[in-house]
């Protein structure tokens, strides 16, 4: 068997399904039960200094 032809039938075969399975494990990692805190304190990160600038000491000095 040619190499083309056999790296096209396995991209067209068990590298799909690979992928889809990695994508669903992905889809089901973001959206577990439990990983809601996590994203609301990481979606809230440029709202943390809301009242003034963060002022950083040390590229001051």
């Amino acid at each position: 068997m040619e190499t083309y032809s056999f790296l096209r039938e396995f991209a067209d075969s068990w590298m799909l399904l690979f992928l889809f399975l990695f994508f669903a494990g992905i889809v089901f990692w973001v959206f577990r039960p439990g990983s809601k805190a996590t994203y609301a304190e990481t979606a809230n990160i440029p709202f943390q200094h809301e009242d003034k600038p963060y002022i950083d000491e040390e590229a001051q000095k």
